[in-house]
């Protein structure tokens, strides 16, 4: 396990309807369009137009058992965020996000902190998400965090509103056990 990451100056809160243009900015230049190439996590080159917008912001925010946790800079700037929603047993955990100046420096990895975290307090016994099976690097990022491939893919969603594909596309589910509180 590597060693733990001095936290950054930034606090975690949930997010509310008042962050939805600042989370759909933050997320749209962490995956897509020139902004994205800044970091690693950029979909730029396997996905056109946006990754999210206000109106599936508003959708996720409203979705019983969901919420995005943010991580918000001392100037009040939004550096990160991630969306997390109980589904039978285990928390979902998608649209991670850091803003591409402020990656590699550990807040994904206290983000994912968060989750776990999370996990614990609803008593959910695994962590669940889907990434693009065309993006080894960030699934052997998630897999260095202890999240495992379960052997099921799910089909890339075939709406635009996430963004229209330049290539097939699917999605790998990972998981993790979260070990109960102690």
């Amino acid at each position: 396990m590597p060693p733990a990451t001095p936290a950054p100056p930034f606090t975690l809160r949930p997010a509310t309807a008042a962050d939805v243009p600042a989370l759909a900015a933050l997320v749209n230049d962490a995956y897509r369009g020139e902004a994205s190439r800044r970091g690693w996590t950029t979909e730029a080159d396997l996905l056109d137009g946006p990754r999210i917008d206000a109106a599936a912001l508003h959708e996720l925010l409203g979705a019983p058992g969901g919420g995005f946790v943010l991580a918000v800079g001392a100037a009040g700037q939004l550096l990160g965020c991630v969306y997390l929603q109980a589904q039978a047993g285990r928390l979902y955990l998608g649209t991670l996000a850091v803003a591409p100046a402020a990656q590699a420096h550990g807040l994904g990895r206290h983000l994912l902190a968060a989750a776990e975290a999370r996990a614990r307090q609803q008593g959910c016994s695994h962590l669940k998400m889907t990434v693009l099976a065309a993006r080894p690097e960030l699934l052997a990022w998630y897999e260095r965090r202890g999240y495992g491939r379960t052997g099921a893919t799910e089909p890339f969603p075939a709406t635009a509103r996430f963004g229209r594909p330049r290539q097939p596309l699917e999605l790998v589910v990972l998981e993790k056990a979260v070990p109960p509180p102690a």
